[in-house]
């Protein structure tokens, strides 16, 4: 048995599970390319209590052999954010890719998995969300706080991960016994304007609920907002109830495509 795999080898796999995902479906599909990051699992992990959630899990606590994370970015295709960003509430295309694009990670996650032990390393897997307390409205395992150890991104103001393909999208993460090195894609300190010293707050105008300002997040209200939208919305009555969306402050913003702070 060969016990090689490389950062190159997940990548292609990855982009060539997506590209078939639209002809499993019988649709165009909602996905641009995706991006793939790996990085060793070090003492930068043992933030994830302090940056991301006081109860957050540690990579060993999925996998006690665990050397490496694997987290990727699936872009959504900018006409499903161009229609989403209409309105003060989610288009039911935004919620149709959200299931579809969560069963998506699932598969591409376990697939990930299965190809690692196919070369002899085993893996930890996660669900692509609702892995949160309900009650602090925390992730026990944040996709994007992984994302942005492994240089796959920069937080923003609106608390999304910016990556060099930008924030709208969806994420997934996996850890694994291979040794698979450090190979981030985010070159800059910061992906957010405002973060970045730049004018720019257009996403905390963009929420219909004010529940974002420059240096606050009011978590309560997003995910208040995001029950009753799925409450409320009769074209998502025939979606899962966990389709919880929004995204108004991720819709057509200067980092929704794209990292705008690498262009300054």
């Amino acid at each position: 048995m060969v016990k090689e795999i490389t950062i190159e080898i997940l990548r292609e796999v990855t982009q060539r599970f997506i590209e078939a995902e639209p002809g499993r479906l019988g649709s165009e599909g909602w996905w641009q390319r995706p991006l793939v990051v790996t990085a060793l699992i070090d003492q930068r992990f043992d933030q994830l209590p302090d940056i991301a959630y006081h109860e957050h899990l540690y990579p060993q606590d999925l996998l006690p052999t665990a050397r490496s994370v694997v987290v990727f970015f699936i872009p959504f295709k900018k006409e499903l954010v161009k229609e989403n960003r209409e309105g003060n509430r989610p288009c039911r295309n935004w919620g149709l890719a959200y299931v579809q694009t969560n069963d998506l990670i699932g598969r591409l996650t376990s697939a990930l998995g299965d190809l690692l032990d196919e070369h002899g390393f085993k893996s930890g897997l996660t669900p692509a969300t609702h892995n949160f307390d309900e009650v602090a409205l925390m992730a026990r395992w944040s996709h994007k706080h992984l994302g942005y150890l492994a240089g796959l991104g920069r937080f923003g103001v609106h608390h999304m991960l910016i990556t060099p393909a930008g924030c709208t999208g969806r994420f997934g993460s996996l850890v694994t016994e291979a040794q698979l090195g450090n190979h981030p894609l985010i070159e800059t300190e910061e992906a957010c304007l405002l973060k970045a010293g730049q004018e720019c707050g257009k996403c905390i105008e963009a929420c219909p609920v004010q529940a974002l300002k420059e240096d606050d997040f009011d978590r309560r209200r997003c995910w208040d907002r995001l029950k009753e939208n799925r409450r409320s919305l009769s074209y998502f009555s025939d979606l899962l109830e966990t389709t919880h969306v929004c995204a108004k402050c991720a819709a057509i913003m200067p980092c929704s495509f794209k990292n705008p702070v690498a262009e300054l």
